[in-house]
């Protein structure tokens, strides 16, 4: 029987790297991708494979508990992998409705739907961001605390736990990737590397929360999905994998590094796009290696490159996805914080 995979959120920036990935590295399976479309969710980013004969695109909402139960329960699909999320902090301050109902109410409409039909797999893609904000260079591990700072990364813990419970509860087959930040080709402007891709290059500034000393781990989005394929194979059900490099940066470092990058693919000079920075005031508020033998592929700096020569080439996509919702949001958050930030 042909192997089914039901990915939701697969017009987003990971989930249609992941798409892509199945359909590039597991030849015969069917791929159905199920995405509402909200802002960050683009047609355009799996263009590519519209045509394909393993691929099925089904427009709607994973709170929707009929339409779940018509996807799954006519293909019935031997995976689920949960890509669908709101996932950006600064949006969840300004409102967090839209988080509490994808990230939770979503994947407990989901993981119901999946105990009904017996699913055989269910990954839960999650955030690095429920631990909290990290400290030191030490990477945390799986059984860390979770101590979320955002109300995003709250409704992502709280969708773990949600699908820990039905796996002991109910025994639903949940398995939880919790991933590093990641960055490459297709993410939307509203995340660092490409806001500050998109700002050098149009002269304007730089934001950069508090002093650029906030520490994160950053993974090359290629990576990241070839670890989650990674965890659908071989992944022991109730557990919980960390994807990460082990390298950690601050954002300022990377802020630089990304102009640096600009600087030297578009022929501009690096201390011209620096003097773009400015500081504006802080938002409020590794099992994979050793039992999956999994390890990231890419140096932070070949990704990066990548990923600038990608923006470089695509600038006809940035235009398109930052239009109207984009810079009213973009106005309202950032604009709002230089505001605050000028005596």
């Amino acid at each position: 029987m042909t192997p089914i995979v039901l990915v939701t959120g697969g017009c987003g920036f990971i989930g249609s790297h992941f798409v892509r990935l199945l359909l590039r590295h597991r030849p015969g399976w069917r791929v159905m991708n199920l995405d509402h479309l909200t802002y960050a969710g683009n047609l355009a980013n799996l263009r590519d494979v519209e045509g394909h004969p393993d691929y099925t695109f089904v427009h709607g909402d994973i709170a929707d508990a009929g339409l779940l139960d018509r996807i799954i329960g006519a293909s019935g699909p031997r995976a689920v992998v949960n890509f669908a999320a709101e996932s950006h902090v600064d949006r969840s301050i300004l409102d967090a409705t839209p988080f509490l109902h994808t990230n939770v109410v979503g994947a407990q409409t989901l993981l119901d739907a999946a105990r009904r039909h017996r699913v055989e797999r269910f990954v839960q893609v999650s955030t690095d961001e429920v631990y909290g904000d990290a400290e030191g260079t030490a990477p945390r591990t799986e059984d860390a605390p979770l101590r979320p700072s955002s109300p995003y990364a709250a409704s992502k813990a709280a969708a773990d736990l949600l699908c820990l419970a039905y796996h002991r509860t109910h025994a639903v087959p949940v398995i939880i990737a919790r991933s590093a930040n990641n960055y490459g080709p297709f993410q939307f402007p509203e995340k660092l590397i490409p806001l500050m891709l998109r700002n050098s290059l149009a002269g304007e500034p730089l934001p950069v929360y508090g002093d650029g000393a906030q520490v994160r781990d950053w993974l090359y989005v290629e990576d990241n999905c070839d670890a989650l394929v990674t965890i659908l194979d071989r992944a022991q059900p109730g557990r919980i994998y960390n994807i990460g490099t082990g390298e950690r940066r601050t954002n300022l470092e990377v802020v630089r590094a990304t102009c640096q990058t600009v600087a030297a693919e578009a022929g501009l000079r690096a201390a011209d796009l620096e003097a773009l920075i400015r500081f504006v005031p802080d938002r409020p508020g590794h099992r994979i290696q050793s039992e999956l033998s999994w390890r990231p592929r890419t140096r932070f700096e070949d990704g990066l490159r990548a990923t600038v020569r990608w923006y470089l080439a695509h600038r006809d996509w940035i235009a398109q996805v930052t239009s109207g919702d984009y810079q009213r949001y973009y106005e309202a958050v950032y604009l709002r914080r230089w505001q605050q930030s000028v005596p």
